[in-house]
């Protein structure tokens, strides 16, 4: 739900475009979300059966006060042909009761949508996120408040998107913001290795923003009576919620033609294995 090259205009123009009843949403609303600086999606809600598909989303737009606004928005197949349809609610509580409309009545799951009273779990703040500013801080104060079970995916994209560059963190290592997520795909591609970082990895590292290289290791030595070199990097990322990850790169000409391969490992150890491993080959 979060594209993380989409703008926040675009993606109001196709939520409102696409919603069946977006005519009845306030204007006054619909005027404060088309001046939002930053937006976040999640999945709050999904029921899959033989009949109907049916997901709640909700869509948390950061306004330029420092105050947030939400939509909800309401995905199934209820309509004509099992046509995908969608409707958006300025209220949780108004899309829960048109999702309970979609369900057989006197079911669990409609008097479950139709009770709005219960609470959601607590969040707690991580204190070793990166630093907020002013108007940051004002929208995690009430956004924690709300006590929604998905605000913490919210906090993760917000935080990172206005923390920075005005309030740098200092690091070990000096990052830089140069299409970092390319980045990452253009390591994982040239990897030759079965074992290489799966799709999980790779979706991960789509929200980085930032990355280092370092040359980690590097040496010359005899592989079955030729000369072969091994090359360790630690591809460094800086993720959009403030956390790090890294891709290991072994870099090495221990193959059969003397030909260059890289392989990629999700930590150190895996990669230093794999270069023991090529050495000893005889």
């Amino acid at each position: 739900m979060n594209d993380p090259y989409e703008t926040t205009e675009t993606h109001l123009e196709r939520l409102l475009g696409r919603a069946l009843n977006s005519f009845d949403l306030p204007d006054a609303l619909v005027e404060q979300l088309g001046h939002a600086l930053a937006h976040a999606s999640s999945l709050c809600s999904a029921h899959h059966s033989a009949g109907l598909h049916r997901e709640t989303y909700r869509h948390t737009y950061l306004l330029v006060d420092g105050s947030a606004l939400s939509l909800w928005e309401l995905v199934h197949n209820a309509g004509r042909d099992d046509a995908r349809s969608h409707e958006l609610y300025a209220e949780e509580s108004e899309a829960q009761l048109a999702a309970a409309r979609l369900c057989r009545p006197g079911s669990p799951e409609a008097a479950r949508l139709s009770d709005d009273g219960s609470a959601g779990p607590e969040v707690a703040r991580d204190p070793d996120g990166p630093p907020m500013d002013d108007v940051a801080a004002g929208l995690l104060a009430e956004l924690e408040s709300e006590r929604t079970a998905e605000i913490d995916a919210h906090l993760a994209l917000l935080r990172g998107l206005r923390a920075m560059p005005s309030t740098p963190v200092p690091r070990h290592r000096m990052y830089s913001p140069d299409n970092s997520p390319d980045h990452a795909r253009r390591v994982l591609r040239r990897a030759e290795n079965a074992d290489r970082p799966g799709e999980q990895t790779a979706r991960l590292l789509r929200t980085a923003f930032a990355h280092h290289i370092t040359q980690v290791f590097g040496r010359q030595c005899q592989v079955e009576g030729k000369d072969a070199g091994f090359m360790l990097y630690e591809h460094a990322f800086l993720l959009i919620d403030g956390s790090e990850t890294s891709l290991w790169e072994v870099e090495h000409t221990a193959t059969p033609d003397g030909r260059h391969m890289c392989e990629v490992y999700e930590t150190e150890h895996l990669a230093r294995e794999a270069m023991e491993l090529r050495a000893q080959v005889r």
